[in-house]
């Protein structure tokens, strides 16, 4: 039985280091930039790779992937918190660079064994779905700011509120500036699929531009890997005859949130979400259970529709 190489790498600001399993290497570091990241491509490119595992580091893993998958390697990218789990289950406690490497090439090593493999693979982002990402999580900065300022203006003496409230001008210039960058680029580069999701009541610009950029996987994966994927899938929390109330847990949150405030309209005005939402509520559901399926079930649709490029109707749907 061949042994397939994996690698696991810990990304910093400045440099990243590299464990390759079974492949008798001992761990590297690269420079964090584009020529370390040719190199690392050139380094991995003869060994058969099967599998390489990095952190969600905020962004300073964004180039890397992307240099990594253009060579063709399978990059998965997880939750930091995932990780931490796993080496803590490994009895792993310490915590280094070097570690971490080995930790992520290990946790490697078990992903490439699933069978659901492909959930924990990225798609490849082009420059354009790069850029979307960009002008999402500065829309996103930027509200996170101007709420910051509007509580400030709550607690501040009456003498400094004119200087809050010239930021707060300042941030929302910026933010109708690229919001309308945002706008125009879904315009040019994903039009058709943006006319698709918003042919769903409850979908709107935000959360279009949310999904297309943070959930490259949307209708590419089956509805119960994308529903574990976005963190909608309730968990069971049984041991022997108990039966512990089934949660949601994990996934990516800011794609949960739009999908939250998203469902919330939907309930409303979307016939078909509304009337799931009210037999639920009716059989004796909490509304907030009530709403988690709905999330689930309004995800799934949009999956199917974006598999098919079919705009939302009754044929995706039962009511």
């Amino acid at each position: 039985m061949s042994v397939i190489s994996v690698v696991g790498i810990d990304v910093a600001k400045a440099h990243v280091d590299v464990c390759v399993l079974g492949a008798n290497r001992d761990t590297q570091q690269f420079a964090n930039d584009a020529e370390g990241h040719s190199a690392l491509a050139a380094t991995l490119q003869p060994l058969g790779i099967g599998l390489v595992v990095m952190e969600a580091t905020g962004g300073y893993e964004a180039a890397l992937v992307c240099a990594l998958q253009a060579a063709g390697q399978p990059v998965a990218v997880i939750n930091p918190r995932q990780a931490r789990d796993f080496a803590k289950s490994m009895g792993r406690l310490a915590k280094t660079d070097t570690i971490d490497a080995r930790m992520l090439a290990e946790l490697a090593s078990v992903l490439v064994q699933r069978e659901d493999l492909a959930r924990f693979l990225r798609p490849l982002a082009d420059a354009q779905q790069q850029w979307l990402a960009a002008l999402v999580t500065r829309r996103r900065q930027l509200l996170t700011m101007l709420n910051a300022e509007r509580q400030r203006l709550q607690i501040t003496p009456a003498g400094l509120h004119p200087s809050i409230e010239a930021i707060v001008a300042a941030i929302k210039a910026q933010l109708d500036d690229v919001e309308a960058q945002m706008v125009g680029h879904m315009r040019e580069h994903f039009g058709e699929l943006d006319r698709l999701l918003q042919s769903a009541s409850g979908i709107g610009p935000v959360a279009s531009a949310t999904l297309i950029a943070e959930l490259p996987e949307l209708g590419r994966l089956s509805r119960r890997e994308i529903a574990a994927l976005v963190g909608v899938a309730p968990m069971a929390n049984d041991s022997g005859s108990s039966r512990g109330r089934r949660r949601i847990l994990g996934g990516r949150f800011e794609i949960r949130r739009v999908l939250y405030m998203a469902t919330l309209t939907a309930t409303r005005h979307n016939p078909a979400i509304k009337a799931f939402y009210q037999r639920l509520t009716a059989a004796g559901k909490l509304p907030k259970v009530a709403l988690v399926a709905c999330m689930r079930k309004l995800l799934t649709v949009l999956n199917a529709m974006v598999r098919t490029s079919t705009p939302w109707g009754k044929s995706l749907h039962r009511t």
